[in-house]
């Protein structure tokens, strides 16, 4: 991909939404058909959300914004975000241009390998089942591939099975078979592979056909990132050693744990979602990785080192960059164009990182102020912006800007 990106969008927030567009537009040097498409204002239509979803009766919008200062491996990025709450865009965006500063993060993606998964039951003896399976593995694998031979032309397919006994007592077993599907999230495809061996299988051990279908827990399909960020940018020693205290908080007490992850989803979430990503499946994988050991953890850590802190994320993360809603709508198509990823591996690694920024936003607030001075500004704000539109659509008068001072700090 020839690709000319500049992140860093200083006081994005204070154009109107018209200037952001051309600004925005020209950072990522994108085709005409995506800038039109912002310059319309966005938007669904109805006979593409009638081909998305059934008994559709209209389409529901959200905004759709842009987190500025994304450095990732070195390369510039403008990641497009569609959320409700804007404390979310503008934290993403700050905490970005602070870690920018010690050369943004890194981060590397696993191949892409989903977990396709045949349950049986009743199973006559369990341990003599698991060794026939295994004994069978190649030709197991031989038919899974058969049942994708596109994918396999491109250089995926299956790659290995796993035979687990989850209780001998009432014959349950299941086999997880691994799958690499390329730049596809491949929900699709594991399923496909699933139902094709699993009449093998039962035919291999007996017992009773149970459920063929993926897993949302693609513990071989994982993404590290890391980053490093200064005392001085952080705002003080004072406040990264908050930081470290909040991060080993929710290392002990999975009460915190789970908000702890709730504010890395927060813009992960966000971003997947103006990307056509399936972010249920990314929410699920991501919360029970983070309670694979017996005690739910937090995915994220951030660790005292020499004038600053060293933060590292790591989840299990099935994103994909064709196939699925890639590209069933204008927006996500828009959404991609300003992205500027080559595969899906390589939106893994930006995701986290959205995700490992929107953490650390929220930890540094907590550590200072506290969460709620800017965001509830950042609500009151909303709320009034949005009574002075309906004022003004009734003939009321014409809306206040919709900008504000509270996160100059913000881009």
């Amino acid at each position: 991909m020839n690709r000319k990106v500049n992140a860093r969008l200083s006081g994005l927030y204070k154009h109107s939404v018209s200037e952001r567009v051309e600004v925005v537009c020209q950072a990522a040097s994108v085709s005409d058909e995506t800038r039109q498409y912002l310059r319309n204002g966005g938007g669904l239509e109805p006979a593409v959300a009638d081909a998305m979803s059934e008994n559709v009766i209209a389409s529901f919008g959200l905004p759709m914004s842009i987190a500025t200062n994304f450095v990732v491996n070195g390369r510039e990025y403008l990641v497009p975000m569609v959320v409700e709450e804007p404390s979310v865009v503008a934290a993403a965006s700050n905490a970005a241009r602070m870690v920018r500063g010690c050369g943004g993060f890194e981060g590397a993606a696993t191949e892409c390998v989903m977990t396709a998964q045949v349950q049986l039951d009743d199973v006559p003896n369990t341990d003599a089942a698991l060794a026939r399976i295994v004994s069978e593995k190649t030709a197991i694998l031989a038919i899974g591939d058969a049942s994708i031979p596109a994918m396999v032309a491109r250089g995926g397919g299956c790659r290995d099975l796993e035979v687990r006994v989850l209780d001998a007592a009432l014959g349950v077993l299941v086999v997880d078979l691994f799958v690499a599907v390329g730049d596809a999230m491949g929900a699709n495809m594991v399923d496909t592979v699933a139902e094709a061996i699993a009449p093998t299988i039962h035919e291999l051990v007996g017992g009773v056909m149970g459920l063929r279908i993926l897993s949302n827990l693609p513990i071989r399909r994982m993404v590290t990132t890391r980053c490093t960020v200064s005392d001085e940018a952080l705002g003080g020693r004072a406040l990264a050693e908050g930081i470290a205290r909040a991060s080993r908080f929710a290392s002990l007490d999975p009460y915190r744990a789970v908000t702890h992850n709730k504010g890395l989803m927060n813009g992960l979430d966000a971003a997947a979602v103006a990307l056509g990503q399936d972010w249920r499946s990314i929410e699920a994988g991501a919360h029970a990785y983070a309670s694979i050991t017996g005690k739910y953890l937090p995915l994220s850590t951030w660790s005292r080192v020499e004038g600053g802190l060293v933060g590292t994320c790591t989840m299990p993360l099935a994103v994909g960059t064709v196939g699925g809603s890639t590209r069933s709508s204008a927006g996500v198509r828009a959404a991609f164009a300003l992205l500027q990823v080559d595969g899906a591996r390589e939106l893994a690694t930006v995701l986290s990182s959205v995700g490992l920024a929107s953490n650390l936003a929220a930890l540094r607030a907590l550590a200072g102020d506290g969460i709620q001075k800017g965001h509830m500004q950042l609500h009151k704000r909303k709320e009034t912006a949005i009574a002075q539109s309906i004022a003004a659509s009734h003939g009321g008068g014409q809306p206040a800007a919709l900008h504000d001072s509270r996160l100059e700090d913000r881009q």
